[in-house]
């Protein structure tokens, strides 16, 4: 089991985009996948097609101690891809836990009760889609993750906004999970028309070498329209453009998964 961290703090860049579509993208490969959803707007959720109505359960529930996550694991549409959905009942659980000591590591604890549970045991892949900001919540992400795969939008902002996510991984890496790894750089809304998505993707790559993706996400309105329906976009439309780079970026992920060094055991 592989446990992946989409973070970034800035909004709109297509996290939960590529949250939903890389798990989708990765379960029709083969793999196993679980979206754990902790962005109180709840969009992943949303967008893998689990309505608010039915989240008796939610990641609320998980992080507060009420409930184990394999209670709160939902099935998909997509074969071998499941949800724990998210509610607006995060928004307060920072306060809830800011005065117990193992505030940052709630996540990392229920985490290990997958493994025992007979519908969570098969799972080879977790992505957390984190909210937009370097609250609490994502400081759980990082600390129960193995590494941090990073949607970036190709606009003006995205390095200044990357420099700041980077050093938040080296001080999560330094106090809290030592095992925590930059697994890639994924380049959304790219537009090679556009002049500012070619020279974002060659400031980055000039900054970041290898650790960013091959396989870019382009601007794509299929991509767009595809959460308004319910479903990923490979279900929406899997010939469009954007359904087939999420699929080139999911065997990328594998790929370079299987040039990482096992993780170090935790402290």
């Amino acid at each position: 089991m592989r446990i992946l961290a989409l973070a970034n703090q800035k909004g709109g860049v297509g996290k939960t985009t590529t949250a939903i579509n890389l798990g989708t993208a990765l379960a029709a490969i083969g793999e196993t996948v679980l979206v754990i959803d902790l962005d109180p707007q709840g969009n992943a959720s949303t967008g893998l097609g689990i309505d608010r109505r039915s989240r008796e359960i939610s990641t609320y529930h998980v992080m507060a101690g009420e409930a184990s996550l394999a209670q709160s694991v939902v099935p998909t549409a997509v074969p071998r891809l499941s949800v724990a959905p998210s509610t607006m009942d995060l928004l307060g659980l920072e306060l809830e836990l800011a005065n117990l000591p193992d505030r940052a590591h709630r996540l990392r604890s229920v985490l290990q009760g997958l493994h025992t549970h007979p519908a969570t045991q098969n799972i080879t892949y977790i992505l957390i889609d984190c909210p937009p900001s370097l609250n609490l919540l994502t400081i759980n992400a990082l600390a129960a993750a193995d590494a941090v795969l990073v949607p970036l939008q190709c606009e003006f902002f995205a390095l200044e906004g990357l420099s700041q996510l980077l050093r938040t991984v080296d001080q999560v890496k330094t106090a809290l999970n030592p095992r925590l790894e930059i697994q890639g750089v994924v380049l959304t809304m790219y537009d090679p028309r556009n002049n500012l998505s070619t020279q974002v993707e060659a400031d980055v790559r000039g900054f970041l070498g290898d650790k960013v993706y091959g396989t870019t996400i382009p601007r794509n309105v299929r991509v767009s329209e595809a959460p308004s329906h319910g479903k990923p976009v490979l279900l929406y439309d899997l010939k469009c453009a954007g359904a087939q780079a999420y699929l080139r970026l999911a065997s990328e992920v594998i790929q370079r998964e299987g040039r990482m060094p096992p993780p170090a055991a935790a402290a």
